[in-house]
């Protein structure tokens, strides 16, 4: 790409070099794509531009880099694909990216406008097609509406609860002149308007009264850029606060009035805390069916003041008593000057030592027996050796260790597929980050089933010489599924036999990748350290027990306080054999 665009050289402009010009105009220095015959002119005003393109080996990878890298800076995160399969394949990444509000502007090529509705080659509705996974989609048919649709694409991905756009663009608006067109403007981004006075003042009151308070923040506060207030406001508080899957990073992981994770897998303290309250603090977070288990039983004897960015998610599931939609982090610094006014409360004191001793005596234990690797162990000598590093993980038990055994200085740090789930994010992902982050070291960690769903991305790393440091989980198996077949179906195991996959390390190593195979627990220190030490890509392929399950786990259906530490059949088991005392 040239260093200096001649794009703004009106005149010789194209729709295609307009838009090259407005993506560069909005900040935008990197995208991810795949080039193909309807998306073709776009791609030569590329040559042009001062746009850093990276040619991924699949648009699934594209829209996934772009989801990456936008959960990682804050930024909008921009993908490319053509028109027909390649505008398909980004389906999974922009659903992803609407489920767990990442800001997205997906472009996809299209057929020229006189072809639209003729089945001609490569003709797909995109516009349609994605209608329900986007905050919005444009199809434009003129070149004279393209500065409303980039100014407007680019404010919608950004603004409230952020999320993809879609930009569906026909061939022949993409060669069409523009030199007639003015010079791209980004369009202002509102803020929320900060919750009422009068509903502030209600809550502070309840935070006052209540006795047994929890703080249940969520991936809001990343998404409000509130992060520093809500440190500010469990500061001024001394709440005891639990955090969602992506609210991990809001607090410290070693912060005193932290309990953990909740939900399906999270800490015992964590779930106990939120059973027994009295009062709950929800910020940003959306009461999901994996935080909260069976919805009737969540919190059962607790008010709920929730603070949202987003005022449709406010009582949608769980009734609020105090409503606070608006600015999130203009809501906490009330709530938080509130707070420091407040006399003390006795009963507050009791129950944050209560919970304090239930941290430290459900703590996680590292001390597995045996030779074999224990990934837990593994992943907190991980979180403990790159304390600040952007950690990509995939889909899968390993993701939930991430989650339960790794420590995060800011949610940005953490990024995970929480909502859809997508088997095949890390990999990707973790690129996308690295592009967002140069500077920043970059862990990937994934499964031997999710890294399978990408594994085209090797190429793309070893390619743009990223120095992603790669950690490979291998159990042999669809780890999850496999347990909750255990758990759940009576071990009528049913495809879940990962047995026959290939040699990850010589995988890694013909994509000219260094890689490294482990086996034993006494393997894991000198393996890390080399892995993080090396200058550029690196994976660490592990192999683990295939036995191996994620504990705690609330059974699907059932409350929190309903944690399993083992497979309670097994337990049946061995005390039906035991011998009589």
């Amino acid at each position: 790409m040239n260093a200096t665009s001649p794009t703004a050289a009106a005149g010789l402009r194209n729709g295609a070099a307009w838009v090259a010009h407005a993506l560069e105009a909005e900040g935008v220095d990197t995208i991810f794509g795949y080039p193909g015959g309807a998306i073709m002119p776009f791609y030569d005003a590329l040559v042009d531009s001062g746009l850093r393109h990276v040619l991924v080996r699949h648009e699934q990878g594209a829209a996934l880099a772009a989801n990456g890298y936008a959960r990682a800076s804050g930024k909008v995160g921009v993908c490319v694909a053509t028109s027909g399969p390649g505008a398909s394949n980004l389906v999974t990444g922009i659903a992803d990216g609407l489920l767990d509000s990442v800001p997205m502007v997906c472009i996809t090529g299209q057929v020229a406008t006189p072809l639209l509705g003729t089945d001609a080659f490569q003709e797909l509705d995109v516009f349609g097609m994605t209608l329900p996974i986007v905050k919005h989609s444009f199809l434009v048919r003129k070149v004279d509406d393209l500065p409303h649709v980039l100014a407007e694409a680019f404010r919608l991905a950004r603004e409230g609860r952020p999320g993809p756009v879609l930009i569906d663009l026909p061939k022949d608006v993409q060669v069409g002149s523009a030199a007639h067109l003015p010079a791209h403007v980004p369009a202002e981004v509102a803020r929320e308007p900060a919750p009422a006075d009068a509903a502030l003042a209600e809550a502070i009151a309840a935070i006052a009264c209540a006795e047994k308070p929890v703080v249940y923040g969520g991936g809001g506060i990343a998404l409000g850029e509130a992060v520093e207030e809500f440190r500010q406001f469990v500061e001024a508080t001394r709440i005891p606060t639990v955090l969602t899957l992506r609210g991990l990073g809001a607090l410290p992981g070693n912060h005193p009035h932290f309990l953990g994770m909740l939900g399906m897998h999270g800490t015992r303290a964590a779930n106990i805390a939120v059973q027994e309250s009295d009062l709950l603090v929800v910020v940003g977070a959306r009461f999901d069916d994996r935080a909260t288990g069976k919805l009737v039983e969540f919190a059962p004897f607790a008010r709920v003041i929730h603070l949202d960015a987003d005022a449709y998610e406010i009582s949608k599931l769980r009734t609020a008593d105090i409503a606070l939609p608006g600015d999130v982090a203009a809501g906490l610094r009330t709530l938080a000057s509130g707070a420091r006014k407040a006399t003390a409360n006795r009963a507050q004191d009791e129950w944050r030592l209560r919970c304090a001793k239930n941290r430290e005596r459900h703590a996680a234990r590292y001390d597995a027996p045996g030779q074999d690797i224990y990934a837990p162990a593994l992943l907190k000598r991980v979180s403990e050796l790159v304390p600040d590093a952007v950690v990509a993980c995939d889909v899968g038990q390993h993701q939930m260790w991430v989650a339960q055994h790794c420590r995060f200085s800011h949610p940005r740090n953490h990024l995970t597929s929480g909502a859809l789930g997508t088997m095949g994010f890390g990999l990707p992902a973790a690129m996308g980050a690295q592009f967002a982050c140069p500077e920043r070291p970059v862990v990937l960690v994934s499964g031997d089933g999710s890294f399978m769903m990408n594994v085209q991305e090797l190429v793309t790393v070893a390619r743009c010489k990223l120095p992603v440091k790669m950690i490979l989980l291998d159990n042999s198996s669809l780890g999850m599924v496999r347990q909750w077949q255990e758990l759940f179906f009576d071990k009528r195991y049913s495809e879940i036999d990962l047995s026959d996959n290939p040699d990850f390390a010589a995988l890694a190593r013909v994509c000219g990748i260094p890689a490294t195979r482990i086996e034993k627990r006494a393997e894991v220190d000198d393996a890390l350290a080399a892995l993080l030490a090396s200058p550029g890509p690196g994976l660490l392929h592990v192999a683990i027990d295939a036995r191996a399950n994620v504990w705690p786990l609330v059974p699907p259906n059932t409350a929190n306080s309903t944690m399993l530490e083992s497979n309670p059949n097994e337990q049946k088991a061995e005390s039906a054999h035991a011998l009589p005392a």
